[in-house]
């Protein structure tokens, strides 16, 4: 019963931060403030009463357009309002299954550390959402997103694996000689992410700058290395890289369908030349490494034999 009512709770709450979202990403690009003025239409100024800033309702009720002059909203309202909430009521929902929650070293009715590392998870999912809508809007990945992304994930992932090894619970005698942080020290510990960040976005400055020698001009912006910083800060280098592919088959998709629009093949000058927003899709390759990224990769290393 727990479980499921602290599911709906993360559901309703996600609902409320992908509604302040929203707000964020009407009015970064503007360089607006996202605490003044109120909540208003953005062609006539119309300031919304309570009732039309309830997440995805005020939106359904509506029908997608302003009570004032009747100007098209848009369907990015309602998508990131229920994506912020589905996926933070899923992760509610994961974080406690106790199958899930056996596979670590950690006993399962420590609750606090599961609620921190649920509460780390839904950060990282609001990041992932806004950068995926900025790149897809505006091919921006703001650096005072990505950067200070980039040190949180550091940070809060030191801390998951500094429990999860047993700096909390068990002395430097207890570990196992073996122990990275017995052979290093905890220092060790907080390097392994910032490793992975950096590897993970040298991976993109390689491809980049393999790109440049081949065609001459840019392929991949720098906002994409310093995203796939934040996913290995967030997630580790394998997940990451996981990310990284699944974010590329998308993109790649993407590309396909408009090469084969009308429209694409009659301009094949200027598609050719045309910006595919890798951030978005590295985005989503984001969540779905967090989501189930560890599953397929076990799964793919056990099938291989090399697990």
């Amino acid at each position: 019963m727990i479980r499921i009512l602290g599911t709906i709770f993360a559901g309703l709450l996600g609902l409320a931060f992908g509604s302040f979202l929203n707000v964020c990403l009407s009015r970064w690009p503007a360089g607006e403030s996202v605490v003044t003025p109120r909540s208003h239409c953005r062609h006539c100024s119309h300031t919304l009463a309570w009732w039309e800033n309830v997440p995805l309702l005020s939106w359904l009720m509506l029908g997608g357009r302003c009570r004032g002059c009747k100007a098209w909203i848009g369907w990015r309202y309602p998508v990131v309002e229920a994506a912020v909430g589905v996926l933070w009521a899923a992760e509610t929902w994961r974080t406690f299954h106790p199958e899930l929650l056996s596979m670590t070293r950690l006993p399962i009715d420590d609750f606090w550390f599961y609620f921190g590392y649920g509460v780390f998870q839904m950060v990282l999912f609001w990041l992932l959402i806004a950068l995926a809508v900025l790149d897809a809007e505006h091919l921006w990945l703001p650096n005072w997103v990505t950067w200070p992304g980039v040190g949180l994930g550091v940070i809060t992932r030191s801390i998951i694996l500094l429990y999860v090894l047993g700096v909390n619970d068990a002395s430097y005698t207890e570990l196992p000689e073996s122990d990275p942080i017995v052979k290093y020290g905890p220092i060790s510990v907080f390097l392994a992410p910032v490793w992975a960040a950096l590897a993970a976005a040298g991976l993109i400055l390689l491809i980049r700058w393999v790109y440049w020698l081949v065609r001459r001009r840019e392929g991949i912006g720098l906002g994409d290395a310093k995203l796939m910083a934040l996913l290995a800060a967030w997630l580790g280098l394998p997940q990451a890289l996981f990310a990284f592919a699944v974010g590329v088959l998308l993109g790649a998709g993407y590309a396909m369908v408009l090469l084969a629009m009308p429209s694409a093949r009659r301009e094949s000058g200027p598609w050719a030349a045309s910006m595919i927003p890798l951030g978005t899709f590295l985005c989503i390759g984001g969540i779905v490494s967090s989501l189930w990224g560890q599953r397929i990769i076990a799964a793919y290393l056990s099938w291989s034999g090399l697990g």
